[in-house]
């Protein structure tokens, strides 16, 4: 990899400052969705009363099954996380995707929980908008 000099707009000391906060404040969200996940998925498998659902829903799965994915994407989001802090490259090609899974896992899961679902995927839009316009300070273009 070839490394060019830095430009004065590249050493700014605000802009280092905002790139540092916004990878910071992607990794906790990250991480607040992969819990959020989590909990869900809990709920899902232990009280399946829990949710209700109209008979005319189009993606039918055992509520259980739902709380199984929402465990499994929890999981793996915290485990993203935890490489987004360490700001290595997996971490943040695999928070966008997790990401964008979550959101696609909560859409579907409208119907039984709207309003954490709601919240569950405009939190996973602001992380896919951080990680992505996150530039390290070790790159330089």
């Amino acid at each position: 990899m070839q490394m060019t000099t830095p430009t004065p707009e590249t050493q700014h000391p605000v802009r280092q400052g905002i790139a540092a906060g916004t990878s910071i404040g992607a990794a906790i969200l990250l991480l607040t969705v992969g819990v959020l996940q989590i909990f869900e998925g809990i709920s899902a498998v232990i009280d399946d009363e829990l949710f209700v659902v109209g008979v005319e829903y189009v993606y039918k799965f055992d509520i259980s099954t739902w709380g199984w994915i929402h465990i499994v994407l929890g999981a793996i989001l915290v485990i993203c996380a935890i490489g987004l802090m360490t700001g290595s490259t997996w971490g943040k090609v695999a928070a966008i995707i997790i990401a964008a899974l979550t959101i696609i896992a909560n859409f579907l899961w409208l119907p039984y929980y709207p309003y954490w679902s709601i919240l569950i995927i405009a939190l996973s839009i602001v992380v896919i908008w951080a990680v992505s316009t996150w530039k390290p300070a070790d790159t330089y273009e």
